[in-house]
């Protein structure tokens, strides 16, 4: 199931939307953006995918984002595929970010349907070929109309898709009719990713490649079980995953993303829980919810949860949760 070198064109299982590390100062940490790129990798990661909503995307500067594209590339070696977020709802905006990643290193690009400014599905096409004319990378479609305030048709991703740099959908929107639809116009080859943690099982199991996750940040080894599980037929022990997955999901999206999930991630000391405003850091009760599931998790799937070279450390870091969930 594993991806080879540097092709998204068979991109499936679980791939991480990489939160962006901050030090006290409120600057990119680099390193811990090294070592958890590094850690995710050989926790089985298929993908990592960069400077989206939680990596932060919106408060990052130019430099920013193309450091982070770099170190993602360095770390990743061709031994996983890099995608950048480079979406924008200005298309000039948008071709600037892409070409940036290209030169960075990234091997696709993600891109958002233009939010805000609300385009018709003409607009949208003509914005999604434009930037597909200025760079080389093949490109996966982001739809998450719940942000952009619109949403990108199926006869628009179909007709996108008549061009081969069109290579995936990245599809929140919680939509679990449209997964056949979308098989039935695009065909087996085109990757069909979900980006909505809540609903991944079902979009797999209707036909889905994988999911583009946010808990798979602080259980990689339990989302990929479960999606293997689900492969091999093996459904009582994909759903025993699932709902354990399920809880924590439920946990890291009490709060706005990415909040909750560098929470989590800080638990751990693989990272600081901070956010750059607009957002803030979660509330008192969301941190305790956080860490109580957290807690029941480590009890049952400690190896699966994100490994450190220290697991003595580790099991430290969850008798700190499960103190903080009962005070």
């Amino acid at each position: 199931m594993s991806i080879l070198g540097r092709h998204v064109s068979k991109l499936s299982g679980y791939a991480p939307a990489i939160p962006t590390p901050f030090d006290e100062s409120g600057a990119l940490d680099g390193a811990a953006l090294e070592r958890f790129c590094d850690r995710q990798i050989h926790e089985g990661a298929t993908a990592l995918v960069v400077c989206g909503t939680t990596g932060e995307a919106p408060t990052l500067s130019h430099a920013e984002h193309d450091r982070i594209v770099r170190i993602a590339a360095e770390v990743a070696h061709g031994r996983v595929p890099v995608i950048a977020g480079a979406g924008s709802n200005s298309t000039s905006e948008a071709i600037e970010q892409a070409r940036a990643s290209e030169t960075a290193g990234a091997d696709a690009i993600l891109s958002v349907v233009p939010y805000y400014n609300k385009p018709t599905q003409a607009g949208m096409h003509a914005h999604f070929r434009a930037i597909a004319d200025s760079i080389g990378l093949p490109i996966i479609l982001y739809d998450v109309p719940s942000r952009t305030a619109c949403g990108l048709a199926d006869a628009t991703i179909a007709r996108l898709a008549e061009n081969a740099q069109f290579v995936g959908l990245k599809d929140a929107t919680g939509d679990m009719t449209r997964l056949p639809r979308l098989r039935a116009l695009l065909g087996p080859e085109f990757r069909l990713m979900s980006g909505d943690d809540h609903t991944s099982l079902a979009f797999i199991v209707h036909g889905g490649n994988g999911c583009i996750s946010v808990t798979s940040n602080v259980a990689p080894g339990l989302c990929r079980s479960m999606y293997l599980a689900l492969r091999r037929g093996q459904i009582g022990y994909a759903q025993c995953c699932a709902g354990a997955v399920m809880a924590l999901t439920a946990a890291l999206f009490r709060e706005t993303n990415p909040s909750p999930v560098k929470y989590a991630l800080s638990l751990l000391n693989v990272m600081s829980p901070r956010v750059r405003l607009p957002l803030v850091e979660v509330k008192e009760e969301t941190k305790a919810d956080i860490a109580r599931v957290m807690a029941h998790l480590w009890e049952q799937y400690s190896d699966l949860m994100i490994g450190t070279l220290d697991r003595e450390e580790q099991r430290v870091r969850y008798r700190s949760a499960r103190v903080a969930a009962a005070s």
